[in-house]
């Protein structure tokens, strides 16, 4: 079994040991060497080549942020930040992820975390994971989105396409119900893709968008915040009992399922702490399952970059109570082709698209 070389990267020595004994434990897991500031991470990244990085976003002489952006450019890796759940440990993490980073993992307790234990399984599997991600699309994405949101493309051109779609059999049902609803659900590697697809959706969309990140309690906010910001359409986190609105995503907050009930006539955000699905909460399949219910919509289920299966048992429930069109990123695009994989395997998804396009074709069918 061939296994894969990790740097640790943190200013603590005492971290460093910590981050070191627990990787350690895996079989599969080698400790290629360690660095204890961002400058020094980018020398030994150069010498040793190492498969994953884990890296401190705190820490005197060049930061993780700083080192993370340098390293993307001269030798792309695989990295797995650490961060603190403070506000500007969320925003920095928000960062970190657009400048390329794999996936994170959340310190219990500051900088120092002598509980670290308490997520070792967590950083074990995330290191693992991180491993198989495309590196390549992860450096591309942090090179073309890290200063810029995209523009708006002109739907117009796709409307009066879908004249003529609307006189194909596959269409036909589709457009005879009117009200319209957008699930997607991604993992790792799923903020960038998010940010690709909402940035490229018009604020007068006339469907509300629901939308699960797997990410835990403290950063979906961050995420949601960054995301409105470069959007048109409004991108929040998602309150209990408000009324979902066309134009407005809908982000589940970290350990919280996201579900939807009517309301007379309107539609309103449910949130639970029932137990996690697939080991998720938020869960994609939860949300899918919980939105199959609603059947005076169309649905627009889409499925990103993601590690496991989660989507899939809820794309099925999808299918079989309504009218659904089903979207997958393709495996050329996805930082980790796990969701969208397991969603293909089903043979319910309609169309596989590269991210650069799922915008677009979304709008196809809204």
């Amino acid at each position: 079994m061939e296994k894969i070389n990790v740097l640790i990267v943190d200013d603590s020595a005492f971290m460093r040991k910590l981050i070191q004994d627990f990787l350690s434990e895996s079989p599969r897991i080698h400790i290629a060497g360690t660095a204890r500031n961002g400058e020094d991470a980018i020398k030994k990244i150069r010498a040793l080549k190492p498969d994953v990085v884990t890296m401190d976003i705190e820490m005197p002489v060049m930061s993780g942020l700083e080192a993370l952006q340098q390293i993307m450019k001269e030798n792309p890796v695989p990295v797995v930040m650490l961060s603190s759940t403070t506000r500007d440990g969320a925003e920095n993490t928000m960062l970190a992820m657009q400048y390329g980073a794999i996936d994170f993992i959340q310190k219990p307790s500051g900088s120092i975390s002598l509980d670290l234990h308490k997520v070792k399984e967590d950083l074990i599997e995330k290191v693992l994971h991180a491993s198989k991600a495309n590196i390549k699309q992860a450096a591309k994405l942090s090179s073309s989105g890290n200063n810029s949101t995209h523009s708006v493309a002109d739907y117009s051109k796709i409307e009066l396409t879908g004249q003529d779609y609307r006189q194909s059999n596959r269409f036909s049902k589709w457009n005879q119900v009117g009200k319209k609803m957008i699930c997607i659900g991604t993992s790792t590697g799923g903020p960038r893709a998010l940010q690709q697809v909402l940035t490229r959706l018009p604020a007068r969309i006339a469907a509300p968008i629901l939308i699960v990140q797997h990410m835990p309690a403290g950063f979906t906010k961050s995420l949601a915040s960054r995301l409105d910001s470069l959007s048109e359409i409004q991108v929040k986190e998602a309150e209990a009992g408000e009324i979902i609105r066309n134009g407005v995503a809908y982000i589940a907050p970290g350990g919280y399922h996201l579900k939807i009930k009517a309301v007379g006539t309107s539609l309103a955000v449910q949130l639970d702490q029932t137990a996690p699905h697939g080991g998720h909460r938020p869960s994609v399949d939860v949300l899918f399952e919980s939105v199959s219910h609603i059947t005076d919509y169309s649905k627009v289920a889409v499925i990103m970059t993601g590690m496991g299966s989660d989507g899939s048992m809820g794309l099925a429930a999808l299918k079989k109570h309504g009218t659904v069109k089903a979207i997958a990123e393709s495996q050329e695009t996805s930082i980790v082709f796990g969701m969208p994989k397991a969603a293909i395997a089903t043979k319910l998804v309609d169309e596989v698209q590269s991210i650069e396009n799922i915008a677009e074709t979304i709008m196809k069918y809204v």
